[in-house]
């Protein structure tokens, strides 16, 4: 089995995590599986490898038992202990690598705070929306911080080579701009930071972790849960109804006795043999939680096809919509 990496595309903890892995050589592949997590629905396998339930975490495959790291910085530390040829840590003394350590600390702590509430003020109430500028201003001095260093350490935070700090920070200070980019680029005193920026931006490992095989667009298709591909008219039909009641394309579920469902793995041939000739968005992937279903005392078997003998699973009921996790244009 090869190793897993749990991830989100755009958190910032998972873009540091693959940058590392990146760097140290790793790519998504048959040793190691990149699983998309759709942040809202997350599949049962990350919950048990995790009780966190926060991504990235890393699921080392180990002759013994599974290995799990499951903090970013746990991550890059694993992964640049297996190989590092940038020295982002290798070959740092005592003073660098406490530095390094100081400006994480300083990332994860009161920067993160107030990029939160800064990008995220309406979660926080009225006294968010009243304390934004405020938080926003708290970000800046501490950017403006990291901007004298650079100015003074040729380019990077710990000199003229990226460290495991560079790698750590910048994916926030790149969400930090993200939230308001025209602000970011009037801000006083942030001409290093912005270079510095630039430069990660248009670098080619940033580039290599936001491309498909590192982040891809749609969620990993857990196998624990049961899938259901729907037209979206019967699907808005049924969010309207509170209850879904159709079988299969241009069939209901009083006229068949069951709703036709997939496993992950059958997915892609059920798509293309009945709804390949649909335009995009027209069909709607719903992904069904077992466990939901038989607390509603509903029965699913899985039964031959006619054409194939192959087993799919049906379910004998009308289905809840609290069963369904997640729903998603559907995309091959």
């Amino acid at each position: 089995m090869p190793s897993v990496l749990y991830s989100f595309r755009r958190c910032p903890y998972a873009i540091r995590a693959r940058l590392a892995l990146a760097a140290a050589g790793f790519s998504p592949g048959p040793d190691l599986e990149l699983r998309e997590v759709a942040l809202k629905a997350k599949p049962p396998e990350l919950l048990a490898a995790s009780a966190k339930g926060t991504v990235p975490v890393l699921v080392l495959d180990q002759a013994c038992a599974p290995a799990v790291r499951d903090e970013s910085l746990a991550i890059m530390r694993w992964a640049l202990d297996q190989a590092d040829p940038e020295g982002w840590w290798a070959g740092r003394g005592s003073g660098e690598q406490g530095a390094i350590a100081t400006l994480i600390e300083q990332n994860d702590g009161p920067f993160k705070h107030h990029l939160d509430r800064f990008k995220y003020a309406g979660r926080y109430g009225d006294r968010g929306l009243k304390e934004q500028a405020q938080h926003r201003q708290a970000a800046v001095s501490i950017l403006q911080q990291w901007n004298r260093r650079l100015d003074i350490s040729g380019g990077w935070l710990l000199g003229p080579r990226s460290s495991l700090a560079d790698g750590a920070l910048l994916p926030f200070v790149r969400q930090f701009m993200l939230a308001d980019p025209k602000g970011f680029d009037n801000a006083p005193d942030l001409a290093a930071v912005q270079q510095w920026l630039a430069r990660f931006l248009g670098s080619e490992a940033l580039s290599t972790v936001l491309n498909e095989a590192w982040a891809p667009r749609c969620p990993w298709r857990s196998p624990s849960w049961l899938y259901h591909l729907a037209l979206s008219t019967d699907w808005q039909q049924a969010l309207s109804e509170g209850v879904y009641r159709r079988s299969t394309r241009g069939q209901s579920l009083d006229a068949v006795g069951f709703i036709h469902l997939s496993a992950a793995h059958q997915l892609e041939a059920t798509a293309s043999r009945f709804y390949g000739d649909l335009p995009a968005g027209a069909v709607t992937l719903l992904c069904i939680e077992p466990a939901t279903l038989r607390q509603h005392g509903l029965a699913v078997r899985h039964e031959p096809a006619p054409s194939s003998g192959e087993l799919f699973p049906h379910l004998y009921g009308p289905l809840p919509l609290e069963a369904v996790v997640r729903s998603e244009p559907w995309r091959p």
